[in-house]
Protein backbone atom coordinates (compact mmCIF):
# COMPACT_ATOMS: atom_id res chain seq x y z
CA UNK A 1 0.00 0.00 0.00
CA UNK A 2 2.77 2.25 0.84
CA UNK A 3 4.51 1.61 -2.33
CA UNK A 4 1.74 2.24 -4.54
CA UNK A 5 0.63 5.83 -2.95
CA UNK A 6 4.43 6.92 -3.27
CA UNK A 7 3.82 5.81 -7.20
CA UNK A 8 0.72 7.73 -7.42
CA UNK A 9 2.40 10.61 -5.89
CA UNK A 10 5.28 10.54 -8.02
CA UNK A 11 2.95 9.78 -11.10
CA UNK A 12 0.85 13.20 -10.45
CA UNK A 13 3.40 15.40 -9.73
CA UNK A 14 6.03 14.13 -12.45
CA UNK A 15 3.43 13.83 -15.32
CA UNK A 16 3.77 17.31 -15.92
CA UNK A 17 6.90 17.45 -16.41
CA UNK A 18 7.56 15.03 -19.29
CA UNK A 19 10.76 14.25 -20.02
CA UNK A 20 12.64 17.39 -19.78
CA UNK A 21 15.71 18.32 -16.70
CA UNK A 22 14.42 21.14 -14.64
CA UNK A 23 17.79 23.10 -13.72
CA UNK A 24 18.37 23.16 -9.94
CA UNK A 25 16.31 24.81 -7.78
CA UNK A 26 17.98 26.72 -4.77
CA UNK A 27 16.23 26.41 -1.12
CA UNK A 28 16.39 26.38 2.25
CA UNK A 29 16.09 23.55 4.83
CA UNK A 30 15.68 22.96 8.20
CA UNK A 31 16.23 19.59 10.72
CA UNK A 32 13.45 17.94 12.28
CA UNK A 33 13.79 17.67 15.63
CA UNK A 34 11.87 15.28 18.03
CA UNK A 35 9.96 17.03 21.23
CA UNK A 36 6.96 15.50 23.35
CA UNK A 37 3.80 17.12 23.12
CA UNK A 38 -0.16 16.01 22.64
CA UNK A 39 -1.80 15.91 19.72
CA UNK A 40 -4.61 18.18 18.33
CA UNK A 41 -8.26 18.31 17.10
CA UNK A 42 -9.41 21.15 14.53
CA UNK A 43 -13.07 22.16 15.64
CA UNK A 44 -14.46 25.80 13.73
CA UNK A 45 -15.05 28.35 15.77
CA UNK A 46 -16.94 31.89 15.37
CA UNK A 47 -14.91 35.54 15.91
CA UNK A 48 -16.88 37.88 17.73
CA UNK A 49 -16.25 40.89 19.99
CA UNK A 50 -17.12 40.57 23.65
CA UNK A 51 -17.31 44.17 24.29
CA UNK A 52 -19.70 46.41 21.81
CA UNK A 53 -21.09 49.61 22.34
CA UNK A 54 -24.22 51.31 20.86
CA UNK A 55 -23.11 54.58 20.94
CA UNK A 56 -26.00 57.06 21.17
CA UNK A 57 -26.60 61.18 21.70
CA UNK A 58 -27.77 62.49 25.20
CA UNK A 59 -29.31 65.22 23.27
CA UNK A 60 -31.77 66.06 20.88
CA UNK A 61 -30.24 67.79 17.71
CA UNK A 62 -29.26 67.92 13.55
CA UNK A 63 -26.23 65.89 12.82
CA UNK A 64 -23.66 68.08 11.40
CA UNK A 65 -20.56 65.09 10.80
CA UNK A 66 -20.41 61.78 11.04
CA UNK A 67 -16.49 61.34 10.97
CA UNK A 68 -16.58 57.34 10.47
CA UNK A 69 -17.60 54.58 8.25
CA UNK A 70 -18.21 51.02 9.18
CA UNK A 71 -14.87 49.03 9.13
CA UNK A 72 -12.86 52.19 10.67
CA UNK A 73 -10.67 51.84 13.41
CA UNK A 74 -11.10 54.00 15.87
CA UNK A 75 -9.07 55.11 19.32
CA UNK A 76 -10.85 56.13 23.11
CA UNK A 77 -11.47 59.51 22.89
CA UNK A 78 -11.66 60.19 18.66
CA UNK A 79 -14.30 62.38 17.67
CA UNK A 80 -17.06 60.13 16.17
CA UNK A 81 -20.44 62.19 15.25
CA UNK A 82 -20.76 65.98 15.35
CA UNK A 83 -24.39 67.56 16.08
CA UNK A 84 -25.12 71.16 15.11
CA UNK A 85 -24.95 73.38 18.24
CA UNK A 86 -26.29 76.76 16.49
CA UNK A 87 -29.32 76.79 18.71
CA UNK A 88 -27.55 75.61 21.53
CA UNK A 89 -24.93 78.89 20.86
CA UNK A 90 -27.72 81.15 20.81
CA UNK A 91 -29.25 79.84 24.07
CA UNK A 92 -25.54 79.94 25.96
CA UNK A 93 -25.31 83.36 24.63
CA UNK A 94 -28.65 84.76 25.60
CA UNK A 95 -28.13 83.18 29.13
CA UNK A 96 -24.73 84.57 29.92
CA UNK A 97 -26.24 88.06 28.54
CA UNK A 98 -29.02 87.50 31.51
CA UNK A 99 -26.18 86.69 34.16
CA UNK A 100 -24.99 89.83 33.30
CA UNK A 101 -28.04 91.87 33.55
CA UNK A 102 -28.59 89.70 36.53
CA UNK A 103 -25.30 90.49 38.30
CA UNK A 104 -25.81 94.62 37.68
CA UNK A 105 -29.02 93.72 39.65
CA UNK A 106 -27.52 91.96 42.31
CA UNK A 107 -25.34 94.99 42.68
CA UNK A 108 -27.70 97.58 43.33
CA UNK A 109 -29.57 95.35 45.91
CA UNK A 110 -27.08 94.58 47.94
CA UNK A 111 -25.94 98.24 47.77
CA UNK A 112 -29.82 99.37 49.00
CA UNK A 113 -29.47 96.40 51.60
CA UNK A 114 -26.55 97.23 53.28
CA UNK A 115 -27.88 100.90 53.50
CA UNK A 116 -30.90 100.01 54.57
CA UNK A 117 -29.18 97.08 57.18
CA UNK A 118 -27.08 100.78 58.46
CA UNK A 119 -29.94 102.86 59.27
CA UNK A 120 -32.39 100.09 60.77
CA UNK A 121 -29.63 99.78 63.14
CA UNK A 122 -29.77 103.11 63.80
CA UNK A 123 -33.68 102.74 64.25
CA UNK A 124 -33.56 105.11 60.90
CA UNK A 125 -36.15 102.74 58.96
CA UNK A 126 -39.00 100.45 59.87
CA UNK A 127 -38.29 96.55 60.03
CA UNK A 128 -40.23 96.43 57.18
CA UNK A 129 -38.15 98.69 54.69
CA UNK A 130 -35.27 96.16 56.17
CA UNK A 131 -37.23 92.87 55.18
CA UNK A 132 -37.96 93.78 51.97
CA UNK A 133 -34.52 95.34 51.24
CA UNK A 134 -33.02 91.83 52.42
CA UNK A 135 -35.46 89.84 50.61
CA UNK A 136 -34.70 91.77 47.37
CA UNK A 137 -31.32 90.86 47.80
CA UNK A 138 -31.31 87.42 48.80
CA UNK A 139 -33.55 86.46 46.12
CA UNK A 140 -31.43 87.72 43.42
CA UNK A 141 -28.91 86.15 44.72
CA UNK A 142 -30.70 82.92 44.19
CA UNK A 143 -31.66 84.21 40.84
CA UNK A 144 -28.28 84.14 39.39
CA UNK A 145 -26.97 80.84 40.97
CA UNK A 146 -30.18 79.42 38.70
CA UNK A 147 -29.34 81.13 35.60
CA UNK A 148 -25.66 80.21 36.33
CA UNK A 149 -26.80 76.64 36.64
CA UNK A 150 -28.99 76.85 33.58
CA UNK A 151 -25.84 78.28 31.56
CA UNK A 152 -23.92 74.87 33.16
CA UNK A 153 -26.33 72.38 31.53
CA UNK A 154 -26.40 74.20 28.30
CA UNK A 155 -22.24 73.95 28.01
CA UNK A 156 -22.94 70.55 29.47
CA UNK A 157 -25.67 69.49 25.68
CA UNK A 158 -22.85 71.73 23.98
CA UNK A 159 -20.17 69.13 24.95
CA UNK A 160 -21.63 65.84 24.55
CA UNK A 161 -23.05 67.28 21.00
CA UNK A 162 -19.89 66.03 20.04
CA UNK A 163 -19.75 62.41 20.42
CA UNK A 164 -16.47 60.54 21.17
CA UNK A 165 -15.58 57.07 21.08
CA UNK A 166 -15.57 54.99 24.46
CA UNK A 167 -12.94 52.66 23.79
CA UNK A 168 -9.98 51.46 21.11
CA UNK A 169 -12.35 49.60 18.63
CA UNK A 170 -14.03 49.09 15.23
CA UNK A 171 -17.35 50.49 13.44
CA UNK A 172 -19.25 47.83 13.56
CA UNK A 173 -22.56 49.91 11.87
CA UNK A 174 -22.98 53.29 11.25
CA UNK A 175 -26.76 54.37 12.40
CA UNK A 176 -27.36 57.72 10.72
CA UNK A 177 -25.75 60.02 8.37
CA UNK A 178 -25.16 64.07 8.33
CA UNK A 179 -28.38 66.25 8.42
CA UNK A 180 -30.60 63.46 10.22
CA UNK A 181 -32.56 64.69 13.14
CA UNK A 182 -31.81 62.38 15.84
CA UNK A 183 -33.97 62.50 19.56
CA UNK A 184 -32.08 61.98 22.79
CA UNK A 185 -30.90 57.89 23.16
CA UNK A 186 -30.70 57.44 19.22
CA UNK A 187 -28.14 55.01 18.50
CA UNK A 188 -25.61 56.78 16.27
CA UNK A 189 -23.10 53.84 15.82
CA UNK A 190 -22.00 50.52 17.17
CA UNK A 191 -18.76 49.71 18.32
CA UNK A 192 -16.99 46.72 18.81
CA UNK A 193 -13.85 46.65 21.18
CA UNK A 194 -10.50 45.32 19.57
CA UNK A 195 -9.12 44.88 22.65
CA UNK A 196 -11.37 42.15 23.12
CA UNK A 197 -11.19 39.84 20.21
CA UNK A 198 -12.40 36.07 20.83
CA UNK A 199 -13.38 32.99 19.06
CA UNK A 200 -16.10 30.61 20.22
CA UNK A 201 -15.99 27.39 19.19
CA UNK A 202 -17.86 23.79 20.36
CA UNK A 203 -16.00 21.10 21.73
CA UNK A 204 -16.34 17.45 22.34
CA UNK A 205 -17.05 16.66 26.05
CA UNK A 206 -14.19 13.65 25.45
CA UNK A 207 -11.86 17.26 24.87
CA UNK A 208 -12.54 18.85 28.28
CA UNK A 209 -10.11 16.86 30.20
CA UNK A 210 -7.53 17.92 28.06
CA UNK A 211 -8.26 22.11 28.22
CA UNK A 212 -8.02 24.22 31.11
CA UNK A 213 -8.44 28.56 31.31
CA UNK A 214 -5.20 30.27 30.46
CA UNK A 215 -4.01 27.48 28.28
CA UNK A 216 -2.40 28.87 24.69
CA UNK A 217 -3.95 27.34 21.51
CA UNK A 218 -3.25 27.94 17.60
CA UNK A 219 -5.99 29.61 15.62
CA UNK A 220 -6.38 30.09 11.89
CA UNK A 221 -8.41 32.66 10.71
CA UNK A 222 -9.80 30.93 8.07
CA UNK A 223 -10.25 33.98 5.61
CA UNK A 224 -6.63 35.05 5.59
CA UNK A 225 -5.28 31.57 6.54
CA UNK A 226 -3.39 33.72 9.12
CA UNK A 227 -2.19 31.94 12.17
CA UNK A 228 -2.04 33.71 15.77
CA UNK A 229 -2.15 32.58 19.07
CA UNK A 230 -5.06 32.52 21.59
CA UNK A 231 -5.39 31.73 24.75
CA UNK A 232 -8.50 29.81 26.87
CA UNK A 233 -10.73 32.75 28.76
CA UNK A 234 -13.51 30.55 29.54
CA UNK A 235 -15.24 27.28 29.28
CA UNK A 236 -19.33 27.39 28.94
CA UNK A 237 -20.61 25.45 32.22
CA UNK A 238 -23.37 24.25 30.64
CA UNK A 239 -23.16 21.34 27.93
CA UNK A 240 -25.91 21.06 24.98
CA UNK A 241 -28.46 18.54 26.00
CA UNK A 242 -28.30 16.98 22.48
CA UNK A 243 -24.69 17.12 21.48
CA UNK A 244 -23.21 17.23 24.51
CA UNK A 245 -20.75 19.53 22.97
CA UNK A 246 -19.59 22.39 25.28
CA UNK A 247 -18.39 26.24 23.99
CA UNK A 248 -14.86 27.73 24.79
CA UNK A 249 -14.07 31.13 24.48
CA UNK A 250 -10.89 31.89 23.28
CA UNK A 251 -8.85 35.41 23.18
CA UNK A 252 -6.91 36.43 20.23
CA UNK A 253 -5.11 39.21 19.70
CA UNK A 254 -6.21 42.75 18.12
CA UNK A 255 -6.35 42.38 13.98
CA UNK A 256 -6.00 44.97 11.18
CA UNK A 257 -9.10 43.39 9.24
CA UNK A 258 -11.41 41.28 10.26
CA UNK A 259 -15.18 40.74 10.80
CA UNK A 260 -17.46 39.57 13.40
CA UNK A 261 -18.79 36.07 12.70
CA UNK A 262 -15.93 35.20 10.65
CA UNK A 263 -14.51 31.74 10.94
CA UNK A 264 -11.53 30.16 12.69
CA UNK A 265 -10.31 27.13 13.02
CA UNK A 266 -8.79 26.63 16.32
CA UNK A 267 -6.13 23.57 17.53
CA UNK A 268 -7.37 21.53 20.72
CA UNK A 269 -5.58 19.32 22.33
CA UNK A 270 -7.04 15.83 21.97
CA UNK A 271 -4.52 13.54 24.39
CA UNK A 272 -1.62 12.82 26.37
CA UNK A 273 1.90 14.01 25.56
CA UNK A 274 3.35 11.52 22.78
CA UNK A 275 6.68 12.14 21.22
CA UNK A 276 6.41 13.66 17.46
CA UNK A 277 8.78 14.73 15.19
CA UNK A 278 8.71 18.88 14.58
CA UNK A 279 8.79 20.48 11.27
CA UNK A 280 7.95 24.12 10.67
CA UNK A 281 4.44 25.08 9.44
CA UNK A 282 6.57 26.29 5.76
CA UNK A 283 7.62 22.81 5.45
CA UNK A 284 4.40 21.40 4.56
CA UNK A 285 3.07 21.75 1.34
CA UNK A 286 -0.85 20.38 0.23
CA UNK A 287 -2.04 18.33 -2.85
CA UNK A 288 -5.29 17.22 -3.32
CA UNK A 289 -6.34 17.73 -0.08
CA UNK A 290 -2.70 15.69 1.73
CA UNK A 291 -0.07 17.38 3.32
CA UNK A 292 3.64 16.30 1.83
CA UNK A 293 7.16 17.78 2.50
CA UNK A 294 10.36 18.08 0.40
CA UNK A 295 13.60 16.10 1.47
CA UNK A 296 16.85 16.35 0.42
CA UNK A 297 18.57 12.95 -1.46
CA UNK A 298 21.06 12.50 -3.57
CA UNK A 299 20.95 16.35 -4.06
CA UNK A 300 17.36 15.67 -5.15
CA UNK A 301 13.98 16.42 -3.84
CA UNK A 302 12.58 13.78 -2.75
CA UNK A 303 8.35 14.02 -1.56
CA UNK A 304 6.95 12.88 1.40
CA UNK A 305 3.16 12.44 2.55
CA UNK A 306 2.67 13.07 6.32
CA UNK A 307 0.55 13.24 8.65
CA UNK A 308 -0.21 16.34 11.10
CA UNK A 309 -0.80 15.22 14.64
CA UNK A 310 -0.86 18.44 16.15
CA UNK A 311 -0.25 22.16 15.29
CA UNK A 312 2.08 24.74 17.55
CA UNK A 313 1.68 27.94 16.35
CA UNK A 314 4.19 28.06 13.51
CA UNK A 315 5.46 24.33 13.79
CA UNK A 316 3.19 20.82 13.61
CA UNK A 317 4.17 17.55 15.00
CA UNK A 318 4.11 14.95 12.71
CA UNK A 319 3.46 11.09 13.51
CA UNK A 320 4.60 9.82 10.20
CA UNK A 321 7.24 6.59 10.82
CA UNK A 322 9.42 7.81 8.07
CA UNK A 323 10.06 11.28 9.33
CA UNK A 324 12.82 10.98 11.82
CA UNK A 325 14.90 13.58 13.70
CA UNK A 326 17.90 14.72 12.11
CA UNK A 327 15.93 14.70 8.49
CA UNK A 328 16.51 17.65 6.26
CA UNK A 329 13.22 19.42 5.18
CA UNK A 330 12.71 21.92 2.82
CA UNK A 331 11.28 25.35 4.08
CA UNK A 332 11.87 27.78 1.44
CA UNK A 333 11.51 27.37 -2.37
CA UNK A 334 9.47 24.18 -2.01
CA UNK A 335 6.24 25.30 -3.19
CA UNK A 336 7.71 25.30 -6.88
CA UNK A 337 9.41 21.72 -6.48
CA UNK A 338 9.09 18.45 -8.14
CA UNK A 339 9.61 15.24 -7.11
CA UNK A 340 13.34 13.93 -8.57
CA UNK A 341 14.27 17.68 -9.32
CA UNK A 342 17.97 18.68 -8.71
CA UNK A 343 18.37 20.96 -5.96
CA UNK A 344 20.76 23.40 -4.45
CA UNK A 345 20.85 24.24 -0.87
CA UNK A 346 21.47 27.81 -0.06
CA UNK A 347 20.99 27.92 3.60
CA UNK A 348 19.54 26.27 6.60
CA UNK A 349 17.74 27.22 9.51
Amino acid sequence: MRSLLIFLVFFLFSFPLQAQEQPPASVVVTKVVRETIAETQSVIGTLFYERTSEVSTDVTGLVEEILVREGDRVLEGDILVRLDTKLLDSDISLKRTRIAQNDLRLQNTEKHFKRLESLYKESGVSEKDYDDALYTFQDAKLEKQARQEELANLLIKKERSVIHAPFNGIILTKDVDSGAWVQQGKKLVSLGSSDDLFVRAPIGESLLRYLKKGQQLSVTLNAFERKVEGRVEDIDPVADVKTKTIFVKIRIPAQEVIAANMSATVHLPASTEKELSIIPRAAVIKFQGKDFVYSVKDNKAAILPVHIAAFMGDKVGVDSPHIVAGMVVVVEGNERLRPDQAIQVTGEK
